[in-house]
């Protein structure tokens, strides 16, 4: 049923001019109704943080709060409209004046979209992307130097330290309880969706970069006990089956996947630092026990990659450094929502802006049971 002509809901954009004229903010009418086209049902679902941040970006601090003050005072007239345009009293309030809502946390949350189908396109992106990467993989393995010609590079660390035979095993142990960790995290986590996406696509950019660096360049081996040699799996479709072998097996060696020549940079090191960094982000603070195995893991995983002779000191901290430099790059735009005011930004991190766009500020650490048995379950968590 269509609205009645006198309700706020069924207000063009004069008739919101009118108000805002009524109101004394006859100032701001060639910004919201002319530039942005703000009509009735956009009005009511106006909050201070709208007008505080990009693309309004008002900075008269007593008119933000007297306009703040306005809409509130529209919004609570008509909480009937509110509700048939499925908003809820709180989506259109200001955080700091939600009762309750320690630290924002829930008015954030009722405004974060799962948008599950931007994790999907985020889940198909890396699982191209791992597998262009094992493609690339056996290329690589095609043009390593020859021992005899070039032996492993000075390393301080691999000459200093002897080869653990049984360190790197230890290392994708490590990764794998990370990873169960997180997966834990990710059943339990109330915002599940944004966090596989934005894990989705760190790897897939990061391993997109590994991709070129190790194509474009080709170190020797690093140790003597790697028998590594060129490699030719004749036609295509030779490389394409060795592809899928790495690709099946994660290409770890606990799966019996070997590969040689990617040393530039670590993949385990990437995985390693990305999943701890994941598990003490969306975990609270007070949760010290799990972040301190947490980062022991990942620790005593780049500490068992060296130990192993598997990579260079170079590979190691080339990876630790580009990871935990394009998560935090990512979490400080996505959570100030800076891009916003930069349009170079847009440019430069398309994929980015395309993933974060609807994720209004930081994710909360909420949790529940997301199955209806046992009932439990859902009672403890939530």
């Amino acid at each position: 049923m269509a609205p009645p002509e006198d309700s706020v809901s069924a207000w063009t954009c004069k008739q919101v001019a009118q108000w805002l004229q009524e109101e004394g903010f006859g100032e701001y009418v060639e910004l919201l109704c002319t530039q942005h086209r703000l009509d009735g049902p956009s009005l009511l679902a106006l909050t201070e943080a709208d007008l505080r941040g990009p693309p309004l970006g008002l900075t008269v601090l007593g008119d933000i709060k007297r306009l703040t003050l306005a809409l509130r005072r529209l919004q609570r007239q008509n909480q009937a409209q509110l509700e048939e345009l499925g908003l809820r009293p709180s989506d259109s309030l200001p955080t700091n004046l939600l009762p309750g809502a320690a630290g924002g946390e829930q008015h954030l949350a009722g405004r974060l979209d799962p948008e599950v189908w931007k994790t999907v396109i985020s889940s198909i992106y890396v699982f191209f992307v791992f597998g262009f990467t094992s493609f690339v993989m056996v290329i690589v393995h095609e043009r390593v130097p020859d021992m005899r010609t070039y032996p492993p590079l000075p390393d301080i660390f691999l000459d200093s330290v002897p080869r653990i035979p049984w360190a790197f095993a230890m290392a994708e142990a490590c990764g794998v309880i990370l990873c169960y960790m997180f997966l834990l995290i990710l059943l339990l986590h109330k915002h599940r969706s944004i966090l596989l996406r934005r894990l989705c696509s760190l790897m897939g950019t990061v391993f997109l970069l590994r991709c070129c660096t190790m194509f474009v360049t080709s170190l020797s081996v690093p140790g003597q006990h790697l028998k590594c040699a060129s490699k030719t799996y004749g036609d295509t479709w030779g490389k394409i089956q060795r592809a899928l072998a790495i690709w099946s097996g994660f290409g770890m060696t606990l799966t019996g996947v070997q590969t040689c020549g990617d040393y530039m940079f670590s993949g385990h090191t990437v995985v390693i630092t990305l999943l701890n960094f994941f598990v003490t982000e969306y975990t609270p603070r007070t949760w010290n026990l799990i972040h301190t195995i947490s980062w022991v893991l990942n620790l005593f995983g780049i500490f068992f990659i060296l130990a192993a002779h598997e990579h260079y000191s170079i590979d190691v901290f080339i990876a630790f450094y580009i990871t935990t430099r394009l998560f935090l790059y990512y979490h400080t735009l996505a959570n100030t929502r800076a891009y916003q005011q930069s349009r170079r930004a847009r440019i430069w991190f398309p994929m980015f802006s395309f993933f974060e766009c609807n994720v209004n500020g930081p994710v909360p650490n909420q949790y529940h049971w997301p199955f209806n048995k046992p009932a439990f379950m859902k009672a403890l968590i939530g």
